[in-house]
């Protein structure tokens, strides 16, 4: 499953743009959330800043520099995921992971590789749409306060006026601003969001038809009302709502009437084109160059399938066709059982640039629980803390978690930093559990009460076997 990045915190807007930093400055923040692997971070840098540099080039020469794509070799859990994360959300670039072991050689029924190059660009196109909201939003928020004033304080009619004067037109005028006015500061405060009002609404359900078919046919679902228009009229719905979610309803369809939806769909194509990213997980379940003759899904057709994606080919997409030439690719894999060269020659040679991500050491484990910016510690501390509870872990608990970590990791299957996961759960079980019945507000975790929570793990190797 792929998985798609959101957007980014109002904090993370006050970060420097991209064209701005530098490949030292890229590797810094990633070091914000990522620990060690200073080699992977200094390779994605590079490829990015390339980019940078790519699009300031003459047209002529630009379309000849080709994207450097990347190879992580570690096993599980060292951060090769996070890296190419945290690397697209530095970027603002679309992005997906997807697992090469989904794929299948064409012929056979499963997934169609060019089906990523579809997600990647419906990725591109929530995200340049949401940019294009945000540019509306002014505009949009005010159209939709004057429809629901509208509906609080219906607009005078000409019939009302009854001194032929005028004099009475301009005072009822004024009077009726007047009152408007009032309630649209308090509109704006939130005194009436739970004022129940009636607003017309659009039955935005779509009349599709979804075809089952062979490779290629996953995204193919045709949408009749695009495809015949006023054939299928907008059905009205008249409903109560507080004023609130009347606002909300209304901002969101201002904003869809704003936008230029062409605008953004060439603009997306482009940022799919030009700065997309693509991290193909697991590549290495899929080396291997068999040549059995039998009916089985080939593991070397999967790659043949793959390769063109990766060399630069043109995909239809439901908004028109794209290029893959200068996507990026990022390709990891543990490489336990298999080797890099056990990939076929032309798809090993579209990944010129290769990095082995290191083991994580016990001092790895030790800042990863308590330096990055979204540590575990960290996230535990927040998530109790809303029902009044203060977690502090010593210094001395963090490194002893960070050895039992370890311990763990040799003497069983290495997964890396993912067992802390499993071993916080353990250790802060019974405190999440209580929660706010906890008498003592302030709990303190230290090296003997890990011990006590977590030695009988350590030890009890009948019992290790089942814990990750």
């Amino acid at each position: 499953m792929p998985i798609y990045l959101g957007g980014e915190t109002k904090e993370a807007a006050a970060k420097p743009k991209l064209d701005e930093m530098t490949p030292r400055q890229i590797v810094e923040e990633l070091d914000k959330y990522v620990v060690g692997q200073k080699d992977a971070k200094r390779a994605v840098a590079v490829a990015v800043r390339n980019r940078i540099r790519r699009q300031r080039l003459p047209e002529e020469i630009a379309q000849d520099v080709l994207p450097k794509n990347i190879l992580m070799i570690g096993s599980t859990g060292v951060g090769k995921t996070e890296i190419a994360r945290r690397l697209a959300r530095i970027a603002d670039s679309p992005f997906i992971k997807i697992e090469a072991s989904k794929f299948t050689e064409v012929g056979y029924v499963g997934r169609d590789v060019e089906s990523m190059i579809r997600e990647l660009t419906d990725v591109a196109i929530d995200m340049t749409k949401q940019a294009g909201y945000e540019e509306v939003r002014s505009q949009a928020s005010q159209n939709a306060e004057n429809s629901i004033l509208d509906i609080l304080l219906p607009p005078l009619a000409a019939s009302s006026f009854s001194m032929p004067d005028g004099n009475g037109e301009d005072e009822q005028r004024s009077s009726h601003e007047r009152t408007r006015e009032k309630l649209r500061e308090q509109l704006r405060r939130g005194e009436l969001d739970d004022r129940m009002i009636e607003l017309d609404t659009q039955d935005r359900s779509p009349a599709t038809i979804d075809f089952v078919g062979g490779q290629g046919m996953e995204e193919m679902g045709v949408n009749l009302r695009d495809m015949f228009g006023n054939l299928f009229p907008t059905k009205t719905v008249r409903r109560k709502l507080r004023v609130a979610d009347a606002y909300s309803y209304l901002l969101r369809e201002q904003q869809e009437n704003l936008v230029d939806m062409e605008q953004i769909t060439r603009t997306a194509i482009d940022r799919t084109q030009n700065s997309g990213i693509i991290f193909l997980d697991e590549i290495d379940k899929i080396a291997g160059r068999e040549s059995t003759g039998n009916p089985d899904v080939s593991r070397e057709g999967v790659q043949r399938d793959l390769l063109p994606i990766v060399e630069g080919t043109t995909v239809n997409t439901r908004y028109g066709m794209v290029s893959t030439e200068h996507i990026l690719f990022i390709a990891a894999g543990a490489f336990h059982v298999s080797k890099p060269s056990d990939l076929i020659p032309e798809l090993q040679g579209r990944f010129p640039i290769r990095v082995e991500l290191e083991a994580l050491t016990i001092d790895d484990l030790k800042r990863i629980l308590t330096q990055p910016k979204n540590s575990l510690i960290k996230q535990y501390q927040a998530l109790l803390s809303t029902e009044g509870i203060e977690l502090e872990v010593s210094e001395d608990a963090v490194a002893k978690i960070a050895e039992m970590t370890a311990e763990l990791n040799r003497s069983t299957e290495n997964i890396g930093a993912r067992r802390l996961h499993t071993l916080l759960e353990k250790l802060l079980e019974e405190i999440s559990f209580l929660g706010s019945e906890l008498e003592e507000k302030k709990q303190i975790i230290t090296a003997e009460y890990v011990e006590a929570k977590l030695n009988d793990l350590i030890e009890d190797r009948d019992l290790r076997q089942y814990i990750l």
